[in-house]
């Protein structure tokens, strides 16, 4: 066979490109430092790399929240400390107040500070992290509470009436109502807001001066009290019975007293809101829907599984889902209980969707019924099976008035009035309605944990020079800082569990980091060698090949 120039050049060539593509890879490798850095390299390989490397990607991901988490936490408990200490100095100074040898001027010096201590732990109680309130609930983006006027009495039969404050003062205004008929009722005699006989009087200065410049306005069912030089004025929105002071002396305590002072009121969102419900399907807005009971934070989708129309006595056939619809659990039956409008419909553990229809009484087969639970909570994973609470709801902790959200207002939208308690924590309601009362004893909706409600009795108390009721807000004080520290434990016990999770997570990190170097990190010393051979090789190609490509007739002519 004839071997010609063009053979050789074309296996020179080949040689040289295998040597050096060998000696290229061999030197990616010395770069990196990995023996897998492509899929050609060890197919199996790479597939087992990519599957650590994701689980890495999940664990840094769970590093960062664990840090944002930590941020959170930290935030709240360093104002929650801050707030324990505002409490023990108010706790001090409500001391000193309640004591009977200090003066009115002395109180009204405690009361100085503790309107301070008030305003700072309003700022306390409005605290972000990254620009987002942490004890808003949700609505993080605003501020969690706002400083208000509310209102205190000493007479329970009033405590029942709706009202509104408008306006602010700096100074907790002491309202009284006298008869200014000839002669004027006695002390203690009960008469209605609509009364024209019936007069205000006030004071700014803690009781020291009085002034009549007020007046009583009634309209449209409801009275109005405007106290010019006090800044505020009070629209009840009924008719209501309070009892005259006496008309020359107003040290004497047989009429109804109103208290003007600050409280705080909260803006964020709460975990009792009902669920809302979405309606989907034919006729669906012939039908009442509404949701109560215990729901998790997914939405639940409810279906009519019934083949024809059926009545709200009647038997129900349905499934409900909790992930938008792509597996249902099926085979549930609403047993007909007699309710020719009305139907209940078990969803889940603890969960009821109430359907109710006053004119046909008839559900539609494939309706749909998307229950949509409102949660103020906060949670971040921390790991691929636990999730932490960021946040908190400042009602909870803190108190102040609150209206829910599913509560109707008044036609004119005004705020209601202070309505029951849980735990402590007022809120405003339209089919309960009372007053932030001084509690008198005894426990339930009086018995206040409800740290800017005891805080603006004890301020409001302290500017009037009322002994009483100081000594009153300093046992209600020894309650809500009790109810601060419990909050304060709960965040400290998340913020351990961060800990403890930071660390597992950090051992897992490792684990995997090592796992993964053992399957793709390259032997150092094998590589040098097999480097420093793939170089001998390729430089021997290099020589032999220039020696025979010189050896050509040519040389010979």
């Amino acid at each position: 066979m004839r071997v010609t120039q063009m053979m050789l050049f074309d296996r020179y060539v080949n040689n040289l490109n295998g040597s050096l593509t060998d000696l290229m890879d061999l030197n990616m490798k010395a770069q990196t430092q990995k023996r897998i850095n492509r899929p050609s390299d060890d197919p199996t390989g790479m597939v087992r790399v990519l599957d650590h490397r994701d689980t890495l990607r999940s664990l840094n991901q769970y590093k960062e929240n664990i840090s944002t988490a930590e941020g959170w936490l930290g935030r709240s408990d360093e104002a929650l400390r801050q707030v324990s200490v505002l409490l023990t100095r108010a706790k001090e100074l409500a001391s000193q107040a309640a004591t009977g040898t200090v003066s009115g001027d002395n109180r009204e010096q405690v009361s100085y500070e503790l309107r301070s201590l008030f305003e700072q732990m309003v700022g306390l109680a409005n605290s972000d992290f990254e620009g987002n309130s942490i004890y808003a609930g949700h609505k993080a983006d605003g501020k969690a509470f706002e400083e208000i006027m509310w209102m205190t009495t000493n007479d329970t039969d009033f405590a029942s009436t709706d009202f509104t404050i408008n306006g602010s003062s700096k100074q907790t205004v002491l309202v009284q109502f006298y008869d200014g008929g000839t002669p004027p009722a006695a002390p203690g005699t009960t008469t209605t807001l609509s009364d024209p006989d019936l007069r205000v009087r006030y004071s700014v200065d803690g009781g020291d001066s009085w002034l009549t410049d007020g007046s009583i306005g009634f309209a449209g069912g409801g009275a109005s009290v405007t106290l010019p030089q006090g800044g505020t004025s009070v629209d009840f929105h009924s008719d209501a019975d309070v009892k005259v002071s006496d008309a020359t002396d107003p040290s004497r305590s047989e009429g109804t007293w109103l208290w003007l002072r600050p409280s705080a009121r909260y803006l964020g969102d709460t975990n009792d809101a009902p669920p809302l419900v979405d309606k989907v399907g034919p006729n669906v807005s012939d039908i009442a829907a509404s949701a109560s009971g215990h729901f998790l934070e997914s939405n639940v989708t409810v279906r009519i599984d019934n083949t024809s129309s059926v009545g709200m006595d009647e038997d129900i056939n349905y499934s409900y889902s909790f992930d938008g619809g792509i597996n249902w659990i099926t085979g549930n039956v609403a047993q007909a209980d007699g309710s020719p409008n009305q139907a209940v419909l078990s969803v889940g553990n603890g969960g009821i969707l109430t359907l109710s229809n006053a004119a046909t009484g008839q559900l539609q087969p494939g309706q749909q019924f998307v229950i949509r639970p409102r949660t103020a909570d906060i949670n971040i994973d921390i790991s691929a099976s636990e999730r932490v609470r960021l946040n908190d709801v400042g009602r909870d902790i803190f108190g102040g008035v609150y209206m829910r959200d599913d509560v109707v207002l008044s036609a004119n939208g005004e705020i209601l009035t202070l309505g029951s308690s849980n735990a402590g924590v007022a809120f405003l309601s339209a089919a309960a309605p009372k007053m932030g009362l001084l509690r008198t004893g005894g426990s339930g909706a009086n018995d206040l944990r409800n740290m800017f409600e005891v805080m603006g009795n004890l301020v409001a108390f302290a500017e009037t020079n009322n002994q009483a009721g100081v000594q009153q807000c300093l046992g209600d004080l020894e309650k809500v800082h009790q109810q601060i520290m419990n909050s304060l434990a709960t965040v400290g016990g998340r913020e351990n569990r961060l800990q403890v999770s930071e660390n597992i997570i950090n051992g897992l990190d490792l684990n995997e980091k090592e796992l993964l170097s053992s399957i793709e990190d390259a032997d150092v010393s094998e590589l040098m060698t097999e480097l420093a051979q793939s170089q001998i090789v390729y430089e021997s190609v290099l020589r032999t090949t220039s020696m025979i490509m010189q050896l050509n007739l040519s040389k010979f002519i």
